[in-house]
């Protein structure tokens, strides 16, 4: 479904108990112009919003809006979906996880975030940090170590 959105903006206005009721609008060269419409009119334009938000809220929650190929549908049917328990398992699993490498020396967190979550080689950490590969080895296989240590328990 192609997302049109609504060109006009709609505004009310009371004026010594007379409501009066306006249609804004930007024509082909993008100049803002506002009328004054009957109410009949204004409220012709506010069903058409309202049809509009309620087409876009059907198609937002009926419509799949995933990639269909092979690979997607080989997954559905052989990946089953986790359990609420299991979803919760991880989410416990990764904050115990956050909370260990956050009580890292930063040293040791900085070089094992970088090597295990960003990717990078022995190599170019040492290259930013100014220092060799065996020291930023030492520092994450010692952080890797304390994670490991304290996650068992």
């Amino acid at each position: 479904m192609l997302k049109i959105s609504n060109p006009y903006t709609l505004r009310t206005e009371i004026v010594e108990n007379v409501t009066r009721y306006f249609v804004s609008f930007k024509d082909g060269q993008a100049i803002p112009h506002e009328v004054e419409v009957s109410r009949t009119l204004y409220q012709e334009f506010d069903a058409f919003r309202r049809d509009e938000k309620r087409q876009q809220t059907s198609f937002g929650r009926h419509i799949e809006h995933s990639e269909l190929s092979d690979g997607t549908l080989y997954d559905r049917a052989f990946r089953k979906p986790d359990s609420v328990d299991d979803v919760v398992i991880k989410r416990g699993r990764m904050d115990a996880y956050r909370c260990v490498v956050a009580e890292l020396p930063e040293i040791q967190r900085r070089r094992f975030v970088l090597y295990y979550e960003d990717g990078l080689t022995y190599r170019e950490i040492g290259a930013i940090e100014g220092c060799g590969t065996t020291a930023v080895r030492s520092s994450v296989e010692i952080a890797r170590a304390k994670i490991i240590k304290a996650l068992q328990v």
